[in-house]
């Protein structure tokens, strides 16, 4: 947070911040043959979770001066990452590197890693515990 909070000296004015449900983990669910109501359950409850973060960052960024949307999508997170940008045509994006990958001693994580080798816009990695 501190990071974006940076880019508003540098005249940025609108952020839009996305969560990304897994995919990866409903298919999951799906193969472990958990009933569809159990995973319907469980989409819910993580949408309902990531909107309630995202409107407490969204606060934030709003009272350091930013004009937020927030976006909560189902899927494959560096394709969603990479389709909102498309769509919302952004000066810049910023990734965070969890490294939650096997590799995780990596400097990027996996959806970092595909986000800067096929986006077309301007990619910032934050590295996890890094500070400005």
């Amino acid at each position: 947070m501190d990071y974006i909070k940076q880019l508003k000296a540098a005249g940025s004015r609108n952020v839009v911040i996305l969560h990304v449900i897994n995919q990866r983990i409903l298919d999951g669910l799906m193969r472990h043959a958990v009933r569809n109501s159990d995973i319907d359950k469980w989409r819910k409850k993580a949408e309902d979770n990531a909107q309630e973060s995202l409107a407490e960052i969204g606060r934030d960024l709003e009272a350091a001066g930013f004009a937020v949307k927030q976006i909560v999508r189902t899927g494959y997170p560096s394709r969603e990452i990479l389709d909102v940008g498309k769509e919302e045509n952004p000066s810049l994006i910023v990734v965070g590197s969890h490294g939650r990958s096997n590799l995780g001693d990596m400097l990027l994580g996996s959806v970092s890693d595909r986000v800067i080798r096929k986006c077309r816009r301007p990619v910032m990695v934050i590295k996890r515990d890094s500070q400005p």
